[in-house]
């Protein structure tokens, strides 16, 4: 049985959603430490999945100890509790905000440049030490059609005129579906840190370009100011049977599941 927090969010639904034997979490919110190693003993669980969290960048800057709160002490209480249960909690590629480098990044190459980063590497760190059997999965921009939370899917089917994205940056966005149906496997991983989601060669603005194109969409694709990559290498996850479609792909899968080919 698979305990979710965070199960009626944008990531947890869709966990809830695709997988077999899970049950939902109530809110950690305000709970202490006591509390949530009450609400992990009395249900017959083997692993948790952590996707509760704050993880809007600006808001985690606005208010940084309910980020730390949010984002480093509940994942560690579960870590504390979690004993023998298998515990896989959402870290971000935000922890490569800062990395330098023309090429994707791999495990090793982390520096955070914001708060909610360097939150989530630290959750990740005092997590693993706790609990060496955890998974940290370092999951990219997830995007679905989904009203509740922006996302680059929605971004785009709602764009009126233009949409501005970079030639010079790259990064990979991953369809949730995708991260959902991943889960069997990711249960089977070793302890560590991975990188997760679909990759890519292309650009944003390439991607971009070729997705409007796909949907029939006629708006403009503005080539704006490079910003910095979000670019991940996932060769460790994948080695273990963890498969992402590529980012084109998984675009495509998505608007074919919304009826929004053309």
């Amino acid at each position: 049985m698979i305990l979710v927090t965070g199960a009626s969010g944008f990531v947890g639904g869709k966990i809830m959603q695709e997988c077999k034997n899970t049950i939902a979490c109530p809110s950690l919110r305000g709970l202490d430490e006591d509390d949530i190693k009450r609400i992990v003993e009395k249900n017959q669980i083997d692993t948790i999945i952590h996707t509760a969290a704050i993880s809007d960048i600006g808001e985690c800057e606005r208010d940084p100890e309910a980020s730390y709160t949010a984002n480093v002490l509940i994942p560690i209480y579960l870590a504390r509790a979690s004993k023998n249960i298998k515990l896989i909690c959402f870290s971000s590629d935000q922890v490569y905000s800062g990395a330098d480098g023309d090429c994707p990044f791999t495990e090793d190459m982390v520096r955070p440049a914001n708060t909610y980063a360097r939150h989530k590497l630290e959750m990740e760190h005092r997590v693993l030490d706790i609990a060496p059997n955890a998974v940290m999965l370092r999951a990219e921009w997830m995007y679905d059609y989904y009203l509740e939370k922006s996302n680059y899917f929605m971004g785009i089917l709602n764009a009126t005129d233009s949409v501005c994205y970079s030639s010079q940056q790259f990064r990979g966005i991953t369809y949730v579906k995708e991260v959902a149906r991943n889960m069997e496997q990711v249960v089977l991983l070793p302890g560590g840190a991975y990188n997760f989601g679909s990759e890519t060669t292309k650009s944003m603005y390439e991607i971009t370009k070729e997705f409007l194109a796909l949907i029939g969409k006629d708006i403009r694709v503005e080539d704006s100011p490079s910003r910095h990559n979000l670019w991940i290498n996932c060769e460790k996850a994948r080695r273990h049977g963890v498969i992402f479609s590529s980012v084109e792909d998984g675009l495509k899968d998505c608007a074919r599941d919304y009826g929004l080919l053309k």
